[in-house]
């Protein structure tokens, strides 16, 4: 039978190769996407996340700084400053760029630099703008086209500053002036201010711009992993500044910004306010301070006043110093060499070396007593102005000799012919533990960076290890009236006046406030002095006889007893001999309140030049401010 057509059936093993192929390709084709539609998806976002979205950090204000009766000693003024955001140039920057390109190529110039035709375009268009500012201001700024470029490739999206700080007068005009919708804008921030000029400048310090000012608490802003500007900061370099900067570090605000593909501001998705930190009060007194910089005056030194209780530092004056608003909002380099040459960045309360003269000669006294080496009424030398130890003369400071002496007169003339005999016979040993538990051989712990740590309370080890020679009874006459090698530093010396008034062995200074419900729990860790009644009795009133009728009678005031010592010392700065004068006190002699202790540099040795009429008089002016 015969039909119409006749049915073929491909049946070539070639074609099922073609099949499976086709078929392989469309299942590898259908994982890939399914994995990156359902499981690389969260990838993706994120990868457009972070070419569309920045995270924008705005620091917050630093807390604020109060003395203890309340008083703003460092606080925060607004700083206006003339700034052009760049974002809202693009448009004017495109249009710029594209008449440069077709006037070069109107005059046949086919090879240039398109970066740097680009650059010069960003540069001219800005300068339009800061010639406006010049016209109102009259003055004339030009723009710096490296720092435009810079920030344009690396803070795009934060304002650059045109003019760093208007005056009152120049921030009126501008405002008044400038158009609202301008690109140019008045930008405000904070700085510090310092109400009080240079006064507790070293125990204040000062703060440096900074972009590293992000805490703990910043991390709960969202955004961590997108590309972040950060406005600049403020952190601490020097004192108080320094030592609770996460205290009073703001916290940070922000926001975060929808960009074009350029990378310029398109759309504000969300933002948070930053928060001002936490305010400080500290334990000094603004007017006993101004009292002790007013009476140091321009000498070189310091001052310290303690609260004999509590250890709170009353008032802490390092001289030269500086002024920290000179310092706001950034350190001039002149600025900074003028207080280099004068040696104003260096706290000598708390850094300054010095052997401690004859205050050290309570801790012999002490010494001489607790192991019996004297009796404190019986035992006399005679002081004929100098002593031979071995081949060599040493001297008393007064030449001509005390005479017949017992151990009060001794501390109340300041007698060393007295000390170089007395201590000889106990050796060293006794004033070496003594002058360590009274802890002269260790920093005080004070709440400020770098405190001294090279205090030395020497002993014959000491001296070996340091390739010095042998000990001997020179070195030991020169330790009973803090001389030699012995050097600490004025805030021990404060420490040790505090301790003294209390009859313990160790006072914890503190810069902090303390309430008055903490006063009675403060303990300072150290000893009983380990004296009987009579003993410690007899050192206390000794004291109270040096300023009555003694080497520190320029200290005595009219209503309140002051006990105190004086002391004169040597020491030598880059191969320089200078003179220390040195006056440790306390008051009121029957229940103590405040100790003090100055000490004061001098190039050259003057007649006049001594703790009973150098230091002697400063501590007067504070005791009176403190007693008013």
């Amino acid at each position: 039978m015969n039909r119409p057509f006749d049915f073929h059936r491909n049946s070539n093993p070639r074609l099922l190769i073609f099949y499976f192929i086709v078929v392989l390709a469309l299942a590898i084709l259908s994982v890939g996407l399914a994995v990156r539609q359902v499981f690389q998806s969260g990838f993706f976002r994120q990868q457009e996340k972070q070419q569309s979205l920045r995270r924008i950090i705005h620091p917050g204000p630093r807390g604020q700084i109060f003395d203890r009766n309340g008083k703003l000693l460092v606080g925060n003024r607004p700083r206006f400053s003339s700034v052009v955001y760049l974002g809202e140039l693009r448009q004017e920057f495109r249009q710029e760029y594209a008449r440069e390109i077709k006037l070069l190529r109107s005059q046949g110039i086919k090879d240039f630099d398109r970066q740097q035709v680009q650059s010069s375009c960003r540069a001219a268009v800005v300068q339009r703008y800061l010639d406006e500012i010049n016209r109102i201001l009259k003055v004339n700024y030009r723009i710096n086209e490296k720092e435009l470029e810079k920030q344009f490739r690396q803070r795009l999206l934060l304002p650059m500053t045109l003019i760093p700080e208007l005056t009152p007068e120049a921030y009126a005009k501008l405002v008044e002036q400038i158009p609202v919708n301008s690109p140019i804008q008045i930008y405000t921030d904070t700085v510090r201010c310092y109400p009080y000029g240079s006064a507790a400048a070293h125990a204040l310090g000062y703060v440096v711009s900074s972009d590293e000012t992000l805490s703990e608490e910043d991390e709960i802003f969202p955004g961590e992993e997108l590309t972040t500007f950060s406005v600049k900061g403020k952190v601490g370099k020097a004192g108080l500044e320094k030592q609770f900067d996460n205290e009073l570090q703001g916290v940070c605000g922000g926001e975060i910004r929808l960009v074009d593909p350029a990378g310029f501001q398109y759309e504000l998705l969300s933002k948070k306010k930053p928060q001002q930190g936490n305010n400080l009060f500290i334990s000094i007194d603004i007017d006993i301070q101004r009292a002790a910089e007013e009476a140091l005056a321009q000498r070189t030194g310091s001052a310290i006043a303690l609260d004999v209780q509590t250890g709170e530092v009353l008032a802490l004056v390092s001289k030269p110093d500086y002024d920290p608003n000179s310092l706001v909002p950034y350190i001039p380099t002149s600025v900074y060499k003028e207080i280099d040459a004068k040696g104003g960045w260096f706290n000598r309360a708390i850094q300054g070396l010095y052997p401690p003269a004859s205050p050290f000669k309570l801790i012999s006294s002490i010494a001489l007593l607790r192991h019996h080496i004297v009796d404190k009424c019986k035992t006399e030398s005679y002081c004929g102005g100098a002593l031979k130890i071995g081949n060599r003369q040493f001297h008393c400071h007064k030449l001509a000799g005390h005479g017949r002496i017992n151990l009060q007169e001794a501390i109340k003339n300041s007698c060393c012919v007295y000390y170089y005999e007395h201590v000889l016979k106990a050796g060293c040993e006794p004033i070496i533990e003594e002058a360590r538990r009274f802890g002269f051989d260790m920093p005080t712990g004070i709440e400020l960076p770098y405190e001294s740590k090279g205090m030395i309370v020497p002993s014959p080890l000491w001296k070996k290890n340091k390739y010095l020679g042998a000990w001997t009874n020179g070195d030991t006459a020169n330790m009973s009236i803090g001389q030699g090698y012995l050097l600490s530093t004025p805030i021990q010396m404060a420490c040790f006046a505090a301790s003294l008034a209390r009859g313990e062995t160790h006072t914890k200074p503190t810069i902090l406030c303390v309430s008055e419900s903490e006063r009675s729990k403060i303990k300072h860790g150290g000893e009983p002095i380990h004296l009987s009644p009579e003993d410690y009795s007899f050192i206390i009133e000794s004291m109270a006889l040096v300023v009555e009728s003694g080497t520190g009678i320029h200290s005595k005031l009219e209503n309140v007893r002051v006990a105190g010592k004086t002391g004169t010392g040597q020491i030598t700065v880059n191969g320089e001999k200078r003179h220390v004068v040195y006056f440790i006190a306390f008051a009121p002699v029957e229940k103590p309140q405040i100790a003090i202790a100055i000490a004061i540099e001098e190039k050259s040795a003057l007649d006049n030049f001594s703790g009973s009429r150098i230091a002697a008089p400063v501590t007067q002016k504070i005791l009176q401010k403190f007693f008013e």
